[in-house]
């Protein structure tokens, strides 16, 4: 390997390449004796180990070490390898300054780091000084400062019988349908199967009972054989066929948009948000029970391995994005990919996470991207604020306040910061591989400090906000609630096998998660348009429906959805079509 392979490095990793060229030229020698000046590069307590109490250098125990070290640089981007795909240099992903410069004029943001951060200042300052007036004075509601520690009053959820009474009454009048078709009468309105093309020639499927039997056996877990078994109109083979011609990433990503995008224009999808906010969570599930299916272990959901679907939710309840992760992964990372690349028309101004999702550079990038981050964190009284002047300009909350800002670090990077911003803008490069990648640093680099840094301040910035409003405290409780609702409509879909991941490929496990993000999709249009009709007719029979009510009910029920049993394609292709409400008998004859 040392000898096929050829490594380079910055800078400050030059003592590792000549560990390895001491490495190679040993072996090539047979030489087992090192010389007493042998570069150790690795950490002091290994160099401890290595060398011997007579002060020789342990000829195993280094070279162990050098591996082990240039592993960890290969993982952080510290050294890379030439002409390498996964291991390239750092600011080789990256987008030249040339290219990245229009993209960044377009976001706002100023050429200097000086300019940028003279606004920020004041700003900062302004906050603190005035946040500090209304904690000495008791101002902020549901916050109380005792013992050098802040007191958060959480949210508590409002009871709305008039809310749950509406909510249950267009329950009721939804019609009673199979999911084979609500799945093709969603298919005739919205249009969604066109994007699945065929591989080769382009073509859309001519058989869409077989693509639809495709679709729901991945969201179901069931499976082609099974799916093939269970349903009347298709065979094992069709469903094969259409799998492997129709079935990629991509035309489930088109898919999905065409119909989030349908949904939007709804006038009714207004009464529950105007498709500007959203919320992302991670749901996970186990993998099988014997053999490895690309799971890893988390103990948060106990000793199976499995991996999560992290999926992101507008306000207006549909699911525009998922990402199939490991359990063991940082959620964080995969919060701007749905922001960035879900492709649809939802214009996301404002994003809510669980703490899961937030880490100073996640909102280093959501602020300079043009995103407000508002996530709900639970350790919040444990973190510090941190000012860009002395502490001691505030003390009346000098405990609440951490380390000051390293503005000397933003300056120096602000150009490696803004070619960052403008390649992830531009699509360039997908946000979770470059977070991934600077989260893998063995020790930070200039950049990854600069990021840090810089979501420091924007963290600061909206903890003072979460303390001095409580309509954003409910905002992100009721945005978080949005994914919940949807996990367990996930949980009522995905029950097959056990509601385990068998499939063993990425790329597998990916086709199952978009799969049942496309039904969510399908069954929350659906819902919406029938929700509507509902509403219609209690108004046209004089029942009061104000929107203020409506906007606590949800198009994520499933109750009047018949998931499982035999799968009758031909039947429900041929009564596709808007259905009759399910009116009581005295209204349905009047």
């Amino acid at each position: 390997m040392l000898e096929a392979l050829h490594f380079r490095a910055g800078k400050g990793s030059a003592k590792t390449i000549a560990a390895i060229e001491m490495l190679r030229d040993l072996n090539r020698s047979g030489k087992r004796d090192l010389p007493a000046d042998a570069p150790m590069p690795f950490r002091k307590e290994w160099r401890k180990i290595v060398v011997g109490d007579d002060g020789k250098i342990n000829r195993r125990l280094w070279e162990i070490a050098t591996i082990a070290h240039l592993r960890n640089k290969l993982r952080s981007g510290d050294i890379w390898v030439e002409r390498s795909a996964g291991y390239r240099r750092f600011d080789s992903y990256l987008l030249s300054e040339p290219k990245a410069k229009p993209i960044v004029s377009a976001l706002g943001l100023p050429p200097t780091a000086g300019e940028w951060l003279e606004q920020r200042g004041r700003e900062l300052d302004w906050r603190l000084k005035k946040f500090a007036q209304r904690l000495k004075r008791d101002a902020l509601e549901g916050v109380r400062y005792r013992d050098d520690r802040l007191q958060i009053s959480p949210v508590r959820t409002i009871a709305m019988p008039d809310a749950e009474m509406l909510a249950d009454r267009l329950d009721a009048m939804m019609p009673r349908i199979r999911i084979t078709e609500l799945l093709h009468e969603v298919a005739q309105e919205t249009g969604f199967l066109a994007a699945f093309t065929n591989l080769r020639t382009g073509e859309p499927c001519p058989n869409e009972n077989a693509l639809l039997a495709t679709i729901l056996a991945d969201a179901t877990n069931l499976g082609l054989s099974r799916m093939a078994a269970a349903s009347q109109g298709v065979t094992r083979d069709q469903l094969l066929w259409t799998h492997d011609a129709y079935i990629r990433d991509d035309s489930y990503r088109a898919a999905l948009a065409v119909l989030i995008n349908a949904h939007h224009c709804l006038p009714f999808s207004r009464v529950w948000g105007d498709g500007t906010t959203s919320s992302s969570d991670g749901q996970f599930f186990r993998g099988a029970k014997r053999g490895a299916s690309g799971g890893d272990i988390n103990a948060r959901y106990g000793v199976d391995h499995g991996s999560s679907f992290y999926t992101h939710v507008s306000d207006q309840r549909a699911p525009y994005h998922v990402n199939v992760i490991s359990a063991a992964t940082h959620e964080a990372p995969y919060v701007l990919d749905g922001l960035t690349t879900h492709g649809t028309d939802l214009k996301i101004a404002e994003h809510y996470t669980d703490t899961g999702g937030a880490t100073d550079h996640v909102f280093a990038l959501c602020a300079m991207l043009g995103f407000r981050f508002c996530p709900r964190l639970r350790d919040f009284p444990d973190r510090r604020l941190a000012p860009m002047a002395s502490v001691m300009a505030y003390p009346s909350i000098a405990p609440l306040l951490g380390k000051r800002i390293r503005t000397d670090i933003i300056g120096e990077q602000w150009d490696d910061v803004l070619r960052l911003v403008g390649s992830i803008k531009a699509g360039h490069v997908a946000p979770s591989v470059m977070l991934r990648k600077l989260a893998a640093y063995e020790r930070q680099n200039q950049l990854d400090v600069a990021l840090q840094e810089i979501g420091k301040i924007e963290r600061t910035l909206f903890m003072l906000d979460w303390l001095e409003n409580p309509d954003l405290r409910r905002r992100c409780h009721a945005g978080l609630n949005n994914s919940e609702q949807r996990h367990a409509l996930t949980q009522a879909i995905y029950t097959f096998r056990q509601g385990r991941i068998i499939d063993r490929s990425h790329e597998a496990q990916k086709y199952r998660a978009s799969g049942l993000n496309l039904v969510i999709a399908a069954i929350v249009y659906w819902n919406t348009i029938y929700m509507d009709a509902a509403a219609q007719h209690l108004r046209s029979t004089l029942v009061p429906v104000p929107d203020d009510l409506l906007a606590h009910t949800s198009p994520v029920g499933w109750e009047h959805i018949a998931f499982s049993g035999d799968f009758l394609w031909d039947r429900a292709a041929a009564s596709a079509g808007r259905k009759a409400l399910n009116l009581p008998p005295d209204s349905r004859a009047a």
